[in-house]
């Protein structure tokens, strides 16, 4: 490497890397390339972390774990069997995450001395970064997947647990030994067989006393399998290993956690009081259908809860600034759109086409009255005393539904991927309302950084501890369901503004988002999340514990998956959703969203209508 000053040194060592990632995994035809996004992965492509032009042994060998965590993976890891024993509850399916994945990283550990050194690398990286609580105690079960995954790889390969996980290690150790000791003596016996690998990973969870949440497993064969089914159309990860963030659902882990932005990140509580009182109402100003029914994310149940209300904010776009500055964004997003038109427009016209064929109408065949059916004449010929028969043409059966968009407008979206989101959305919309699907388009992020307004009034009350989320919500109208495509199509240039784009709160989002799909008439109602990652606020993450809004954000998802007649389904951007979401994809680079939407949707609309999963409940916000 120091032979030629004046080629790249790490040219050849990112071949070499590329060579043994594809070595490992047994796919030859995989692209892998090095870029400062997150690190992530698909059954076709890798993307690792860019490294410097002179990079230290630190630093190489952190991105070799990288590259051999995501190989494994690829080769020991079988999404649909994953998928067909996860368990249901948020709670367990972390847990079963987190030992999945020590189990992936065990075997080449157990294999390679040199990949086990790697592994190590990465996980030391990851759990560094890492906001790790002095005195982590046992209340709400707090990092007790990340604990056990961390107990699991010490059990399979021997190895200590990284020093800064040590805390959250001991404390859960002897709880763990003593309700599951026997069950994880038995784990490595199955270290190669993923299936049942996963039968005692269930016993385990079974065993700590969680037995509830794992569902009836012949039920989760069936209704996992067609999630499964969806999930392996984009299988895209960005580091998440058992120990940085404990429930993948599906995909691989990639490599967020070598940047240790995935424990970094939370999620909150709900919409501002303005807002509520808007949604509770139906548009004629009567009182919404749904009734108020308290959601498990209450504060009283999760924990979970809101310094201040006071200064969230809903806005509609064409509020934030003045009709000439938003034509003058959406010139800059035309600009854009202009490359990438004839491609998404191609996807556009696919899924209009898949739409329309379920609208088509239908023949009724031998009636005794209506239009000559002439394809049967053919009868009178052969008996002239058989009856004429007739056909009357009948429309099928197609819901009317209603669809949101909910785009993730946080710091780390800057760039090509909002780009890409407000090019797809602007199709999409126009599409869906071509085939009489109404769609609304909301934006979330935060009005300030570092906790605006808000954590300057904690600051003044004397900073009460464990104040909650401590920042203030902006949540964004582009288009409402009810407006017209034409009225509306120049708010989305406002995701062009510079300045717009800061923190993301997802879980507040996706109750705002989701209340007012409830309050909406149609018979089917649709919510599609489109984020890079997971929800970060710096603010409220310094003064409360590691994975406080990440735990309330699965909760959320579990409520409306479980709990609601919202079908929920995510795409992640280069960052792995499907551990926080059931039924999710995820894509590398942003120029794959287009399709990735297009496909999701057509089939959500293929479906059968499935029945209700429960009683209809309104989310509330945590205080």
């Amino acid at each position: 490497m120091n032979g030629n000053r004046d080629s790249n040194p790490t040219a050849t060592l990112e071949r070499a890397i590329s060579v043994c990632l594809k070595t490992v995994a047994e796919k030859p035809d995989l692209s892998v390339t090095f870029g400062a996004e997150r690190p992530a992965v698909s059954e076709v492509k890798v993307r690792l972390p860019l490294m410097s032009r002179r990079p230290d042994a630190s630093e190489i060998a952190v991105t070799r774990g990288v590259a051999d965590r995501f190989a494994l993976r690829l080769a020991y890891h079988d999404d649909v069997v994953h998928l067909r024993h996860l368990p249901s509850s948020a709670k367990a399916r972390e847990i079963f995450d987190a030992v999945e994945e020590a189990r992936i990283e065990a075997i080449g550990a157990l294999a390679m001395p040199g990949m086990a050194a790697n592994l190590a690398a990465d996980l030391e990286r990851r759990w560094a970064d890492r906001p790790v609580p002095e005195k982590p105690s046992l209340n709400d079960g707090e990092h007790l997947a990340e604990a056990l995954g961390l107990i699991v790889r010490q059990r399979l390969t021997g190895e200590e647990p990284p020093e800064n996980a040590r805390p959250v290690v001991e404390m859960w150790r002897r709880y763990v030994d003593e309700h599951a000791g026997e069950e994880l003596a038995r784990l490595r016996e199955a270290l190669h067989d993923q299936e049942a690998f996963a039968q005692l990973t269930r016993d385990v969870i079974r065993a700590l006393d969680m037995g509830a949440e794992l569902g009836d497993e012949r039920e989760d064969t069936d209704s996992r399998q067609e999630d499964g089914d969806e999930g392996e159309v984009g299988m895209d990860e960005d580091g998440t290993s058992p120990e940085d963030s404990p429930a993948q659902t599906a995909r691989p882990a990639d490599g967020e956690q070598v940047e240790g932005e995935e424990a970094e990140v939370e999620t909150t509580s709900m919409e501002s009081a303005s807002d509520a009182d808007s949604e509770s109402e139906s548009p004629d100003g009567e009182a919404a259908r749904t009734p108020s029914m308290p959601f498990c994310n209450e504060a009283e149940e999760t924990g979970y809860r809101v310094y201040t209300t006071e200064f969230d904010e809903v806005v509609h776009a064409e509020d934030m600034c003045d009709p000439q500055e938003l034509e003058r964004l959406r010139g800059v997003l035309d600009r854009q759109l202009a490359p990438l038109q004839a491609v998404v427009a191609r996807l556009a016209n696919r899924l209009q086409r898949r739409l329309m064929a379920q609208q088509n109408r239908a023949w009724e065949f031998d009636l005794e009255e209506g239009l000559l059916d002439t394809s049967r004449l053919s009868r009178v010929l052969t008996d002239p005393l058989a009856p004429l028969s007739f056909k009357r043409e009948r429309d099928t059966e197609f819901r009317d539904t209603v669809v949101t968009l909910l785009i993730d407008n946080s710091g780390s979206m800057r760039g090509r991927p909002i780009s890409i989101a407000a090019i797809c959305t602007d199709i999409l919309a126009r599409t869906l309302e071509r085939c009489g699907v109404k769609v609304e388009i909301l934006g979330f992020t935060t009005s300030q950084w570092k906790g605006g307004r808000s954590r300057k009034k904690w600051m003044a009350d004397g900073k009460p501890p464990n104040p909650g989320r401590l920042n203030d919500l902006r949540h964004i109208i582009y288009k409402a369901a009810d407006a017209p495509w034409r009225r509306a199509r120049r708010n989305l240039g406002l995701m062009m503004r510079e300045g717009l784009l800061k923190e993301n709160i997802d879980g507040e989002a996706l109750i705002w988002a989701h209340n007012r799909l409830l309050a909406r008439p149609e018979q089917r109602r649709i919510l599609m999340v489109i984020s890079d990652g997971a929800p970060v606020d710096d603010s409220t993450l310094s003064v409360n514990s590691g994975n406080y809004l990440e735990r309330h954000l699965r909760q959320v998802i579990d409520d409306i998956e479980n709990h609601s007649p919202v079908e929920l389904i995510a795409i992640g951007i280069g960052h792995d959703v499907t551990r926080y979401y059931r039924r999710a994809v995820t894509i590398i680079d942003a120029e794959e969203l287009g399709s990735a939407m297009t496909e999701k949707l057509a089939e959500l609309f293929e479906e059968d209508d499935r029945s209700m999963r429960g009683p209809v409940r309104r989310l509330r916000r945590a205080v």
